[in-house]
């Protein structure tokens, strides 16, 4: 229950404003509604409200509206009320604003998110100055040093490291071209993008780290941080003289090294500190007793404020979107980066635990994904059928249905080899399931 129920209810959220998008643009042109489902069948719930009957399906992956005169196969009067008797420019109107309440809903729970004011890394708005290169990693081999500016990837111009993270998230394992400005001078520099060792999603690590340190907002009494002289509000700036930039790292080291004496280099009031503490081994790991933090900042922005940054942030997530889908078929994109309901489950019981702001950001995501995935000129998703009646519109002659049925079969291979790829995904995600998978 801790996935299934915040995974109906995002999913329900998301589906639901997509259908009524269809729903509302219909009724307003006067075409009959016959059904409108939430859910797949069976049917658990069902009420008739004039023509128009509105259920509740038992699978909770979907939903549709089902219009009079919709199927080609069906013998239609020329009747106003049915769909395909109507122009092709008041059927695209019904078609688009499903995907259009998507983005809308994306637009306006963002709003949401920013008014109530987030925590960002406080590097995010800035310039993508290298402050420390992974030991070992394709960057480092590839002579990328601190002090590099990164200045592109691919063929993506990047300003701040929000963009770069964004879109080397998407390049794990894939061959990359960076645009490397030293003392003056730009290059590019190609070098594979990793993979994330401490996450099940496939998300890139390019291994290079912004020039920060992580804080120390807390520090438990009597433990070996406190009897060796560490106290709240010190920088990390390295461990053994190994530079520390995440939280992340210093977790990981401080956690390797239990009965150990190590040698944490600390920043007090800017001035540099050096302490040696012992690690406690408890369930074979090592504890400080120190609280972590990553240095951040506050974004508050008025109403108003968050109105244009709302726009803003969307318009930057759909086209990292897009890049992503275009990818998929100039191979840019690894499939693995794709995820279906198990996955989309997991990430909204995460997020329920997170609190109701990280559940609106994820249900925001999903919206804007569905919207813009369904707005592809693949058959049988939104964005096919606007684009055969384009087509149809050029040519000035309706296809007949031998090349309609041809379009539809094709989109339908699509969808499941899509649906295919990313329940895979999925289940190589569990890792028991995983186990049970010897080529990999």
């Amino acid at each position: 229950m801790t996935y299934i129920l915040p995974f109906i209810l995002v999913l329900g959220v998301v589906v639901f404003v997509h259908e009524l998008g269809h729903f509302l643009a219909a009724k307003r042109l006067g075409i009959k509604v016959l059904k409108f489902q939430l859910g797949f069948n069976p049917t658990i719930f069902s009420i008739r409200r004039g023509d128009t009957e509105y259920s509740i399906g038992a699978l909770p992956l979907g939903g549709y509206v089902k219009m009079a005169g919709e199927n080609p196969d069906e013998d239609r009067q020329g009747h106003p009320e049915e769909f395909l008797s109507r122009t092709k420019w008041e059927r695209f109107q019904v078609l688009v604003m499903g995907p259009v309440m998507n983005v809308v809903l994306a637009y306006l729970l963002t709003i949401v998110i920013l008014y109530q004011g987030v925590r960002v890394p406080a590097y995010d708005d800035r310039p993508v100055d290298v402050g420390a290169v992974a030991a070992n990693s394709a960057a480092a081999a590839a002579d990328i040093r601190p002090g590099d500016r990164i200045v592109s990837v691919g063929s993506r111009t990047v300003e701040t490291w929000e963009e770069f993270s964004l879109l080397t998230a998407g390049r794990a394992n894939q061959d990359t071209d960076f645009g490397v400005m030293r003392d003056g001078t730009l290059r590019t520099v190609t070098f594979k993008v990793g993979a994330a060792k401490d996450s099940s999603w496939e998300i890139g690590d390019s291994g290079l780290l912004p020039d920060v340190h992580p804080v120390i907002p807390a520090v438990i009494a009597g433990e070996p941080a406190e009897k060796s002289g560490i106290k709240a509000g010190d920088i990390v700036t390295a461990v053994n003289g190994q530079r520390i930039t995440l939280a992340s790292e210093l977790r990981r080291v401080i956690g390797a090294s239990a009965g150990r004496e190590i040698t944490v280099s600390l920043l007090r009031d800017g001035t540099p500190v050096d302490v040696r503490a012992t690690p406690v081994d408890r369930d074979n790991r090592g504890v400080l007793g120190i609280h972590l933090a990553d240095e951040t900042k506050e974004i508050k922005p008025s109403f108003v404020q968050a109105l244009g940054l709302s726009a803003e942030k969307n318009v930057q997530y759909a086209g990292l979107i897009v890049t992503t889908l275009a990818g998929l078929f100039t191979r840019e994109t690894s499939p693995k980066q794709l995820m279906g309901p198990i996955a989309i489950a997991q990430l909204s019981g995460e997020s329920a635990a997170a609190g109701w702001l990280a559940i609106l950001g994820l249900m925001a995501s999903i919206s804007l994904n569905l919207g813009l995935l369904n707005l592809m000129p693949i058959p049988m998703l939104d964005g096919g059928h606007i684009t055969i009646m384009a087509l149809e519109g050029v040519a000035r002659r309706d296809f007949s249905m031998k090349v309609k049925e041809k379009m539809l079969f094709v989109g339908l291979v699509l969808l499941v080899s899509l649906m295919v790829t990313v329940i895979y995904n999925d289940l190589t995600r569990i890792s028991w399931i995983e186990r049970l998978m010897p080529w990999r």
